[in-house]
């Protein structure tokens, strides 16, 4: 089936980077964001990363003509038309629960939902539509348009049609699809957030400084991003939320979440879409 029009929900980070992507691979997009302001904010740095692709070690794109392809609205219901939407809101069980009802009753009966989501199962996920086996999750990184790999998570009523959809699209967008079973956190993230948070508790408990232990990682290990710098990256509350899923669905106390990165999260240190979070970006606060 062909796919006409890509709906992506959700304009944060991830769905900046998924819609950016996406219409720089020719695909027609429309962004849907509650909040007007994150609309436009979303709209102009997905115009700015455009403009500064060549720069940053990715193709040259005509900005205009990758917006030009996304459509942007505040209300679900202009995913009507889509043919497979993508979700990336932030890890609440309850506002993903509420939105993917909505969807269901919005979209058409063929259309597939893909979920980017860190850690929460594809299954749960699935289980509050009328369409579970057209419900797959795909964990694209941050920066999407920058990062190759993507995990392929089918839930349990996933079909096959869905799957091969799915991996066209990944395909089409220029992503290597690594295949993953449904397990929370799949594999990326059971194994990053409790690096992340580990770290976290590090500086909580004094044992280093925030920048100690990010020198530690990028000299003795040869990797690029500290585990706080990385933190900051995809997001001080996301990183969070996605500790607190794995924590109440394996009942496990490794991944007891810090309390550093919940001080943090309330006091709207997110990382570097706040400006200020274990570094600070520029924002004084």
């Amino acid at each position: 089936m062909t796919m006409n029009v890509i709906g992506v929900a959700g304009a944060g980070v991830m769905g900046v980077g998924v819609a950016q992507n996406l219409a720089q691979t020719g695909h027609r997009v429309v962004l849907v964001d509650k909040d007007r302001k994150v609309l436009s904010t979303a709209l102009q740095t997905i115009e700015k990363q455009t403009r500064m692709s060549r720069l940053l070690g990715g193709p040259a794109l005509d900005a205009e003509e990758v917006l030009g392809r996304i459509a942007s609205a505040e209300d679900p219901e202009a995913l009507v038309e889509a043919d497979l939407v993508i979700e990336n809101i932030t890890e609440d069980w309850e506002l993903k629960r509420d939105l993917y009802r909505r969807m269901d009753r919005i979209c058409k009966p063929d259309t597939v939902f893909v979920a980017n989501t860190s850690a929460l199962p594809i299954t749960r996920i699935a289980s509050v539509t009328g369409r579970p086996e057209r419900v797959i999750g795909v964990h694209f990184m941050n920066p999407v348009p920058m990062k190759p790999v993507v995990e392929l998570i089918p839930g349990h009523h996933t079909s096959e049609e869905t799957v091969r959809r799915t991996r066209e699209l990944l395909t089409a967008m220029g992503k290597k699809a690594v295949d993953v079973k449904d397990a929370c956190g799949f594999v990326s993230n059971r194994v990053l957030m409790l690096t992340v948070n580990e770290a976290a508790f590090l500086v909580h408990e004094g044992v280093a400084s925030v920048e100690s232990v990010d020198e530690v990682f990028r000299g003795c290990f040869g990797h690029p991003m500290g585990p706080l710098e990385t933190a900051d990256l995809i997001g001080v509350d996301t990183i969070l939320y996605s500790v607190e899923v794995l924590y109440e669905h394996y009942a496990d106390s490794k991944y007891r979440p810090c309390p550093l990165l919940k001080e943090m999260t309330a006091a709207g240190l997110h990382g570097r879409k706040s400006g200020r979070g274990f570094y600070n970006y520029g924002n004084p606060a």
